[in-house]
């Protein structure tokens, strides 16, 4: 069973690997109500009982189909917990008056937003609210009475923000009374920005751990054009015995959860055969020289 973390340190309990839900409708025969339930009760199953989504997602489809896959099954609402994501908002056929895309993390459209996630999805409360992007248009002070408003409600239990640089994230919870539990980032051999740019430093000072979107790299990883990623993939096979055989993404997803800010990796597939694969990856512990050797693979070269 995948262990279960605290995000901060008085919660909320998250599952030690989050499934996410950006693709969710990508492959029609696996988007209908049906198999997202299955998938969904297989998470739970495995202890990967955290789920990831954003209004944004799937044309803003994604949160009603969890909803009504959460429907055909009457305890699985009980087994899960929620994310969501709100604030990006770009043309669509739900919204023609639309023309151009925007950020919008403002009060009222926090409110808003929060009332129709527990509408589509059919929950009585979100365990976590991120805010998606930083909206560069509205005052932080704006955005923390908003998300004090949504949580005084018992709408929403814990909250947090997503791709926030780390004086974004500051200013934010300057204004805030309670803590931020995670800011989500982009981490994977591919993309190490948060790595140098103080944003796990910042989660590590703060007792906050950082949650990891795309660990695969957007699929890039298994680019067959892609030098970097060609050898990640021949230094993971040589390392794949030694950690009894194991896949190139479960060594990829163990070597961001060996961070010591204690990443928490969305993991982003449809397939049931590679849910299960990847699981594998909470029980992984990398030594250090093998993460410094998947990290030399990525540069291209040795550490400085």
């Amino acid at each position: 069973m995948i262990p279960h973390i605290n995000l901060g340190p008085q919660g909320p309990s998250v599952s030690q690997l989050v499934y996410g839900t950006w693709r969710l409708l990508a492959e029609p025969e696996l988007a209908t109500a049906s198999a997202i339930e299955r998938r969904l009760n297989l998470c739970a199953d495995l202890g990967m009982t955290t789920i990831d989504t954003a209004e944004v997602y799937g044309g803003y489809d994604v949160e009603e189909r969890l909803g009504e896959a959460m429907k055909l099954s009457p305890t699985l609402k009980q087994r899960l917990q929620i994310i969501t994501k709100l604030g990006i908002y770009v043309p669509n056929h739900r919204h023609p008056e639309r023309t151009v895309a925007f950020y919008n993390a403002s009060a009222e459209r926090i409110e808003k937003s929060v009332d129709k996630s527990l509408r589509l999805l059919g929950v009585d409360a979100l365990d976590v609210v991120l805010i998606h992007r930083p909206d560069w248009f509205c005052a932080a002070s704006d955005t923390a009475t908003g998300l004090e408003r949504v949580v005084a409600a018992g709408k929403v239990k814990a909250v947090g923000v997503s791709n926030y640089t780390v004086s974004q994230f500051e200013l934010l919870q300057s204004r805030l009374s309670m803590p931020l539990v995670t800011n989500q980032v982009e981490l994977n051999l591919l993309q190490m920005g948060s790595l140098y740019d103080g944003t796990l430093d910042q989660c590590q000072q703060r007792g906050i751990r950082p949650m990891a979107w795309s660990p695969l790299g957007g699929g890039r990883l298994f680019d067959p054009n892609d030098a970097a990623a060609s050898r990640i993939r021949q230094t993971c096979a040589a390392l794949s015995d030694k950690y009894g055989g194991v896949s190139v993404s479960s060594l990829v997803h163990a070597w961001v959860l060996a961070h010591p800010s204690g990443c928490v990796p969305v993991i982003g597939t449809n397939k049931e055969d590679r849910i299960r694969d990847l699981a594998g990856a909470a029980h992984l512990k990398l030594d250090r020289q093998d993460w410094y050797a998947l990290w030399e693979a990525a540069k291209g070269h040795r550490i400085p």
